[in-house]
């Protein structure tokens, strides 16, 4: 890590049909169903992140300069949790510089370039949301060395960063697992699907499969609660 860099040139133009076919349609299909947040996000970073072009990740860093300060570092994959809970306290964010196959736009296995950039990256515009990202990291750098701690976390990120409801009376979406997937937002928001009302104790230890779709969807109250959940995580871990 530290030593990738992006290369626009070698972006196909499949690569740029599948990126604007994706922003686009996930992009009016989120209209009613994303939360107010992610929205206002998204729109204060169209300069740099939009449908018409591949994200370029410098432009990113120099736009997050002016604003929350956040860095997206450039990683061939998926990296060990100590690594990626270092990045987050150091307000760096990881992304892939790949994109799936026209073949893979309503599934993939391991998260490419629109889930990274479109799903995750505007909410660290976000200033709460951006604090609670960075102490998160901390929290996860300083109990790196137990497993069952560092597990209980990763149950957080699950159930919050990336599967996470806000709203419970009206519940939206800003997990980015869901908000870069079309067939899940589109399922999560039916009213057969349970939301749970957001319990930091309950969810350190609800149990999760990534390979599974969701059967049910945390809820938050707003993202003051869950940055301020954090303060309870040392009485509990």
């Amino acid at each position: 890590m530290g030593n990738l860099t992006q290369n626009m040139e070698q972006y196909s133009p499949e690569d740029k049909w599948v990126w604007k076919t994706l922003f686009e349609r996930q992009h009016k299909n989120l209209e009613d169903k994303v939360c107010p947040e992610y929205k206002n996000a998204l729109q204060l970073m169209s300069p740099v992140i939009n449908g018409d072009w591949i994200p370029n990740i410098s432009k990113i860093n120099n736009w997050f300069k002016g604003t929350t300060q956040w860095k997206i570092e450039i990683v061939p994959g998926l990296i060990p949790v100590e690594d990626f809970f270092e990045l987050l306290a150091q307000k760096k964010f990881c992304s892939s510089t790949w994109l799936r196959k026209p073949e893979q736009l309503d599934y993939l296995e391991e998260p490419d370039m629109f889930h990274d950039i479109f799903g995750h990256v505007p909410l660290l515009a976000n200033p709460v949301f951006s604090k609670f990202m960075q102490e998160f990291g901390k929290v996860g750098c300083s109990v790196i060395e137990d497993k069952n701690k560092v597990l209980k976390l990763q149950r957080l990120y699950w159930f919050t960063i990336e599967f996470g409801m806000i709203n419970p009376k009206k519940p939206t979406i800003y997990g980015a697992g869901i908000i870069s997937s079309f067939g899940e937002t589109n399922r999560c928001i039916l009213p057969e699907f349970k939301k749970i009302d957001f319990d930091i104790n309950k969810v350190l230890n609800k149990s999760f499969h990534t390979d599974e779709v969701q059967d049910d969807y945390i809820c938050i109250d707003s993202f003051d609660s869950l940055f301020n959940s954090l303060y309870e995580i040392d009485k509990i871990l």
